[in-house]
């Protein structure tokens, strides 16, 4: 994969704000992934990280507020400990730095590549660019992906959990609204090029297991807005909205298919420049018409 000609310097923080780095070009590389473990880890249909020197890459403040998970033999995964957002992974022996896209402020100067680990895609997401695509990792990276185990669906529910499955749900009924949202707080918090969200009736939703707690974060000043994830893997699961008697599904999240696409892309004037949506899904510059 070719590096950017250019060699910016940009700032990324978390959505509470307390991890925050910079990160010198030129990035050498940025891929959308699409393995059930990032998925899970970020909530959404898909990571998008990008790849840089290690000597360009800087902690600002809160490198001691990260939590990290062992996921499997090959990795880990890490986040803030105060609102869940996907923190950068240093890989010395790669002389890389990790990060993912969705948290950097600003023009990498570099687009995506191409997709990653298209063999375990969610169902309900339709790759429509004409970027390269592999089952697992490029021949070239030299490495394969990790087996997971797979969820036997059951008729009438949706099932979901969290990346080390201590936080299992499930979910009957149909959902009240989908959207692809890109708006710089989702884009922070899920650590990805846009959050995809089902909004459930609060009656329609319960967990079937909690063998770790719940961290939640809502943004100071927002309405609504917050969110949730597995304090001990750092995967995001549902939020419970008990003033709006929903929950709000992170779609990544879900072991099974929900049955639906997300039915509206919103925020889009707010959307990250170097993700270009090329599906036929409605748009709204900001939140959709009620």
């Amino acid at each position: 994969m070719s590096p950017s000609l250019s060699a910016p310097q940009l700032h990324g923080s978390c959505l509470c704000g307390a991890v925050t780095y910079q990160v010198a070009g030129p990035f050498n590389m940025m891929v959308h992934c699409h393995c059930s473990m990032c998925r899970k880890h970020h909530g959404a249909a898909f990571a998008t990280f990008v790849g840089a020197p290690l000597m360009g890459f800087k902690w600002l403040s809160g490198e001691d507020q990260i939590v990290s998970y062992v996921s499997s033999e090959k990795g880990r995964r890490d986040h803030c400990r105060h609102c869940g957002s996907v923190t950068p992974t240093l890989l010395k022996e790669m002389d890389l730095a990790l990060v993912p896209a969705g948290n950097l402020e600003g023009d990498p100067g570099i687009r995506p590549q191409g997709h990653v680990f298209v063999g375990s895609k969610a169902s309900w997401y339709a790759i429509t660019d004409d970027l390269p695509q592999h089952e697992e990792f490029p021949p070239e990276f030299g490495v394969g992906g990790v087996e997971r185990p797979v969820v036997e669906p059951r008729e009438g529910v949706v099932l979901g959990s969290c990346l080390c499955n201590s936080i299992t749900y499930e979910i009957t009924g149909k959902p009240l609204r989908s959207a692809n949202c890109h708006c710089s707080r989702c884009r922070r918090a899920r650590s990805a090029a846009h959050a995809s969200n089902l909004f459930y009736k609060l009656e329609d939703f319960r967990f079937t297991r909690q063998d770790a707690a719940i961290g939640d974060y809502r943004v100071p000043g927002a309405k609504y807005f917050g969110v949730s994830w597995c304090t001990k893997c750092g995967a995001a699961v549902p939020r419970v909205s008990k003033e709006r008697n929903a929950v709000v599904v992170p779609a990544g999240a879900l072991d099974t298919d929900p049955g639906l696409q997300p039915a509206m892309h919103i925020h889009v004037g707010n959307k990250a420049c170097w993700f270009e949506i090329t599906d036929t899904i409605p748009q709204f510059e900001t939140a959709p018409p009620v």
